[in-house]
């Protein structure tokens, strides 16, 4: 009986059952971190201004954006995205332009991985919130030596036009590296591929803070928001029954496509064929 009541009492028991939950239901768990963390942010805003101080130096301002390995470091998450994205992009016209061949590697992955690349970083954090949330970055905050007065989580300012603070494109793009490809390579690769993206991850969203280029709040909400879009498209595509789209359908789709271009293709070289003969014939006349 009291051993029954340790374990109840047991924080490790408490955070096993809590993190099981958040196993079975992570869409639920997301949402209720991004609601936890702007209701933290929103109730202690000083938090933000404290982490951003961490990096500043005065007259010196942000000084690790002047560290070239630091900036170096910054451009290594966009490459990996460009280089991810420019594989499937390859995989996907490889089919199409030689339907009759089996694709390199399930279609629904690269799909996946483009489609949540687009629809999370690209739109809902760069189009929708950068552009018009307004939330001045931490740099042009009065604080910090700008000009502009530090605006709230959510808040919606005019402040700033476009590609504003709120909230961080690198955070967006490292979460998307790290639970994209977590959700895609195979259970016994998972943990090392979470050993070496984590920390990446971190690192590259740490960086923007650093610069003075984005608050602590900036960075966690993009986490919640990315990974909530990334895990509703896995959803779609790998858990529902039946998905939205299955290998097979993509497959067939491509392999009909891929014949009707490889058609319009054969036609339109063939056209190409006889007007060369017919322009030679006219230069050999004369």
């Amino acid at each position: 009986m009291s051993q029954t009541r340790h374990q109840q009492h047991n924080p490790k028991t408490g955070l096993n059952k809590t993190a099981k939950w958040c196993v079975t239901h992570p869409m639920l768990c997301t949402g209720l971190y991004i609601c936890l963390v702007s209701l933290f942010f929103l109730t202690f805003p000083g938090v933000d201004l404290w982490a951003s101080g961490l990096f500043h130096f005065g007259d010196e301002g942000f000084k690790a954006e002047n560290v070239a390995f630091l900036r170096d470091v910054r451009h290594l998450g966009p490459f990996l995205v460009r280089v991810i994205a420019i594989a499937c992009v390859a995989v996907l016209l490889i089919k199409l332009l030689v339907p009759s061949r089996p694709p390199l590697m399930p279609l629904r992955q690269p799909v996946f991985l483009l489609s949540t690349l687009i629809l999370g970083p690209g739109v809902l954090v760069n189009l929708i919130l950068k552009d018009n949330w307004g939330r001045p970055r931490p740099r042009n905050v009065e604080i910090f030596g700008g000009d502009l007065p530090y605006q709230p989580v959510w808040k919606i300012s005019n402040y700033c036009d476009s590609n504003c603070s709120f909230v961080s494109g690198e955070g967006s793009a490292a979460m998307w590296l790290v639970a994209a490809l977590a959700l895609l390579v195979p259970a016994t690769w998972r943990k090392g591929t979470l050993a070496f993206l984590i920390p990446l991850g971190l690192i590259l969203s740490a960086n923007r803070v650093a610069f003075g280029g984005h608050f602590l709040s900036d960075t966690l909400l993009s986490w919640g928001v990315t990974l909530l879009l990334v895990l509703a498209v896995h959803h779609l595509l790998y858990r529902k029954t039946p998905p939205l789209v299955s290998d097979r359908q993509l497959d067939e789709w491509f392999t009909v496509w891929g014949r009707r271009l490889q058609h319009v293709l054969q036609r339109l070289a063939l056209r190409a064929r006889r007007t060369f003969r017919k322009v030679g014939r006219v230069f050999s006349e004369r």
